[in-house]
């Protein structure tokens, strides 16, 4: 992190206001923490409890309690000269992420390869093609929620709930690092033929091919993270 002259404030005006009846710091914690999931905040943001108050027509209570709940999950930090801003990845982190992730999700596949039902393969080849579509009009946003809802799909029909939520329970890092990764056509073109790879691997109840090519698929975009690191083309 450079000095905090160079930091940058985020524009605020992804954040919302707060409904009415409902706990002020619950709902300022999650607008917050999903504008930094999002990229609506990049790393290096300065995050200013006034603007933010002001911006979501509140006091500087709750943003206060959200601000201090975000350091301690990580994913803001403090400034030596007081205040705080959105943290960047470091290595360490990428590699454990994607680590666990290889495992959980190559073994959630591999159930799912046993355990689906025919029927249930329907919805995931409207993603692969739903995918194709928006990739094809080069409206490369719109892949992130289409890969997300792919995975999700597979992992499902999994049949267990204590492994799809320990997967779920890494969503948010998750969102991060796709953001990366799907901004570039040749790695989303490459992800969706990846995803009918595994369709089809799906359809022949191969699970050893199932599990390699998620296991695959998820280092491949650990290498993709770890090179923009290096790069310093830091826009998750």
């Amino acid at each position: 992190m450079s000095g905090e002259s160079e930091l940058r404030n985020p524009d605020l005006g992804s954040l919302s206001a707060i409904p009415e009846r409902k706990p002020l710091g619950h709902h300022v914690f999650e607008n917050l923490k999903q504008a930094i999931v999002r990229g609506d905040f990049s790393p290096g943001n300065r995050l200013v409890e006034s603007r933010i108050a002001e911006a979501m027509g509140i006091s500087r209570t709750p943003v206060r309690e959200a601000i201090h709940k975000l350091e301690r999950e990580g994913l803001i930090q403090k400034l030596p000269r007081g205040g705080f801003s959105v943290s960047n990845l470091t290595r360490e982190e990428i590699e454990e992420t994607f680590g666990i992730r290889s495992v959980l999700e190559s073994y959630a596949a591999r159930l799912a390869a046993l355990k689906h039902q025919q029927q249930e393969l329907v919805p995931l080849e409207e993603k692969v093609e739903e995918f194709q579509y928006f990739l094809n009009r080069g409206e490369m946003e719109a892949l992130l929620k289409i890969n997300t809802e792919f995975h999700g799909l597979l992992y499902a029909m999994s049949r267990s709930p204590k492994l799809i939520k320990m997967i779920n329970d890494l969503q948010d890092q998750i969102y991060r690092f796709r953001r990366i990764i799907l901004k570039m056509e040749t790695m989303a073109k490459m992800s969706n033929d990846d995803h009918r790879q595994m369709l089809s691997a799906m359809k022949k109840r191969d699970a050893d091919r199932v599990e390699t090519l998620v296991r695959q698929h998820i280092l491949r975009g650990q290498k993709l993270v770890l090179r923009a690191l290096e790069s310093q083309v830091q826009e998750f």
